[in-house]
Parts: structure tokens; C-alpha cells; sequence
């Protein structure tokens, strides 16, 4: 018989926790201080220059909005597909999806050399602009996941949960879309200008974001003592594994529809063959350990029914996500633009040459305390408000649980 769940705020007073908070406000103050220091003395201090303008913190800045995303997606199986074994997850769901796109906007704009230009963007829309469409699509998930979670975390408001729940699915959706198609949109450089990066960017989204959280979610229970069974542990399995899949298949069309075109076979060289270090990311960081060796982990009969295994899968597509992102926009924009298909182009304004990149410690910093706000933002609001669950063992998120 399925018990009732109850929701508790997690303890908090030993000190793991506050070392953990405190780790973690250390790396937020060094990303802080680190775009800080940009800002002052200007992003010559960087890697970046005028061919290669999105850096290091934007790999991290889309990760994390992208990941944001696929966090919710736990909550919306829940609402929207009416899946009663993920109905006790989507809380930490709807927190974790918050606290991602804070994160990622925090690198985005602290990255932007004059942060207090952001208001002329939110004040100024062009609509032709996919950036303008972002920043109100940024702006709408932040209140339509809060309102979200008051409609979850409120009794008296729970019979609008699904409805809630429905258009929160839709809109992130969207802002996966408007995200991909930044990069879909953008024709001045050779490898973009592809509608799939928007479906791309959706799919990635929910791979990230289902890593994360199970990481988070595994991180949690363990911590603080409480249950976790293993029928929510391999539902999430399962799940990871079907989304990483899928990011593989995106992968292999979007880089197969470019070699089909004669006029991307230049690009497509340079990623997946002649790119040197951005080659090694795609083929080593993003194919290998972001998806075949997760894969093999999550499904090979050793290693499947393994915890350590699981949560190890999911750090490998953490850092595989990373890869494929700095593949995009770093590999996107160091290929040139071929402004004269079929002739050999020199100037003295870097056309038809390859641009090299090398990040700064500085830009490692920014993003590494972007993924710290996020998390440290998941680690206060658990101590404050009841986002978890007492326990998730099998009798009480199984409806089928029939005992040992």
C-alpha cells in the first residue's frame, strides 16, 4: 500500500552543510571577483578578441540556461503527462530549473563588459533580434515556474497545478528553441545557420538537466540521511539514457545534413577532423565521455543497477554537455565565413583564417561561480522551504509497491 509523502525542510545545522554553503559561497565570490577584474581592466585580459566574441563563460553561461530547461522537465512528466512516481520530485524540480537560469544569466551578464547595459536591452526591444525574444523568455520562466511551484507547494491551490504545469512545458520549450536558435538564426558563420540547433538545443536540454538533477537529487537524500528508493533512481536512469541517445542522433544528423552540402565540407573538416583541440572535444569529450560511456554505464548488466555508476554517468554528461557546448560556440565561431565560396580570401582583417582561442583563468572563474550560485541557491531554499520530500523509498512513490 502507497504511504502519503510528506514534505520537510532539510536539517542544516551540522557542519556539512554549512561547509557546503560555504564552499560554495567562496566559488561564487571568486567568479565575482574574477568579472570584476575583467570588467576594470577590459576583456584583453581575456581570450576573446573581435573574431571570437562569446568565450569560456558563454560555454557555461548556455550550458546552464539549457540545462535550466531540462530540469523541469522532472515536473512536467508530472503535471502534464500525469506520471504519479515523478509527482513527489517536482518541487526540487521546479527549484533546480530556477536556480540553473539564475546562474547561467548571472555569468551572461556579469560577461557582457558593461553589465549595466542590460537595461537598455530590457527597456529597448528590437523584435527582429532572437536576443530580444530571450530576455522575455527568461524573464517569463522565472515567474511561470514560480507561480508553478506556489500552485504545487499551496494545498488550496493544487487543483491548478497541471494547468500551470502545461504552460510551464510549453514556454520552456520555447525558450530551448529561442535559445538554439541564436545559433540557427545566426549566418555570418559557417557552422550554424541550421533550423535542427533549435530541436538540437531542446534535447540537449533535457539530458542536461535530467544529469543534474539526479546528481542533485542523489546528493540530497544522501547528505541529509533520508530514503531514496531504487524505483525513483531507475526511472531517472532510464530516462537519462533515453535523452543521451537522443543527443547522439541529433549530433550524427546535424554534422551528416552539413556534409551533404558541399559549401559546409570546409567546417565540417575542421570540427570532426582538422580542428585540433576542437576536434578532440567533439569526438573525445562530447561522443565518448558526454554520451557512449554514460551509455554503457547506465545499461551494461555490471554497472546498470550501481549508484556510483549512475551518478558517475551523470557527472560524465555534465562534462560532455560542456564539451559539445564549447564545440558550438567556440568551433562555430573560430571557422571562418566564406564570403567568396570557392577562392582563396587574404586580408588584413583575419578573413579566411582560422581563430585561436585559448580561455583565461579569469572566464573558468566567472563560469565556475555561475554553477555555484545555482547550486548554493538549491542549498539555502531546501533549509528554508519544503522541496523534499521526508522519503522517497518505494512504498511511497510506488503505487505497485507491494512490499518485500
Amino acid at each position: 500500500m502507497k504511504k502519503s509523502i510528506a514534505f520537510h525542510e532539510i536539517d542544516g545545522r551540522g557542519m556539512g552543510y554549512w561547509g557546503l554553503l560555504g564552499g560554495l559561497g567562496a566559488l561564487v565570490l571568486m567568479g565575482l571577483g574574477a568579472a570584476f577584474y575583467m570588467e576594470h581592466n577590459g576583456h584583453w585580459v581575456t581570450g576573446m578578441d573581435n573574431q571570437v566574441v562569446w568565450g569560456m563563460p558563454h560555454v557555461f553561461a548556455v550550458f546552464l540556461i539549457v540545462a535550466a530547461s531540462g530540469a523541469l522537465n522532472i515536473a512536467s512528466i508530472s503535471s502534464v503527462f500525469n506520471k504519479k512516481v515523478y509527482k513527489p520530485l517536482a518541487p526540487l524540480s521546479g527549484l533546480l530549473a530556477i536556480a540553473l537560469l539564475a546562474g547561467g544569466l548571472m555569468v551572461l551578464v556579469l560577461d557582457l563588459g558593461r553589465p549595466d547595459r542590460l537595461i537598455v536591452a530590457m527597456t529597448h526591444y528590437n523584435f527582429k533580434s532572437i536576443f530580444a525574444w530571450n530576455i522575455i523568455l527568461y524573464n517569463g520562466f522565472f515567474a511561470i515556474v514560480a507561480v508553478y511551484l506556489w500552485m504545487m507547494m499551496e494545498k488550496k491551490m493544487n487543483r491548478y497545478s497541471s494547468k500551470v504545469g502545461f504552460f510551464a512545458f510549453l514556454w520552456r520549450l520555447i525558450l530551448t528553441t529561442g535559445t538554439g536558435s541564436i545559433f540557427g538564426f545566426l549566418v555570418a558563420r559557417q557552422a550554424y545557420d541550421a533550423a535542427i540547433l533549435a530541436p538540437m538545443f531542446v534535447i540537449m536540454s533535457f539530458a542536461f538537466g535530467a544529469a543534474i538533477f539526479l546528481l542533485v537529487l542523489m546528493a540530497a537524500y544522501k547528505w541529509s540521511g533520508r530514503e531514496l528508493g531504487d524505483v525513483v533512481v531507475k526511472r531517472l536512469k532510464n530516462l537519462l539514457g533515453v535523452f543521451i541517445g537522443a543527443v547522439l542522433y541529433f549530433s550524427m544528423v546535424f554534422h551528416l545534413t552539413n556534409l551533404y552540402a558541399t559549401e559546409h565540407h570546409g567546417v565540417e573538416a575542421f570540427i570532426l577532423s582538422d580542428g585540433g583541440g576542437i576536434t578532440t572535444l567533439f569526438w573525445f569529450g562530447h561522443v565518448i565521455v558526454g554520451c557512449l560511456i554514460p551509455l554503457a554505464l547506465l545499461y551494461a548488466p555490471a554497472t546498470g543497477n550501481s549508484r556510483g555508476a549512475i551518478g558517475l554517468a551523470s557527472v560524465l554528461v555534465v562534462l560532455g554537455g560542456l564539451a559539445q557546448m564549447y564545440v558550438i560556440i567556440i568551433g562555430g565561431q573560430s571557422f571562418p565565413l566564406a564570403l567568396f565560396p570557392g577562392m582563396e580570401v587574404t586580408s588584413s582583417f583575419h578573413d579566411g583564417v582560422v581563430n585561436h582561442y585559448s580561455p583565461t583563468a579569469w572566464e573558468v572563474m566567472l563560469g565556475i561561480g555561475g554553477v555555484a550560485m545555482s547550486l548554493a541557491l538549491v542549498t539555502v531554499a531546501v533549509k528554508v522551504l519544503k522541496f523534499l520530500p521526508a522519503s522517497l523509498d518505494d512504498a511511497t512513490v510506488d503505487p505497485h509497491y507491494k512490499g518485500a
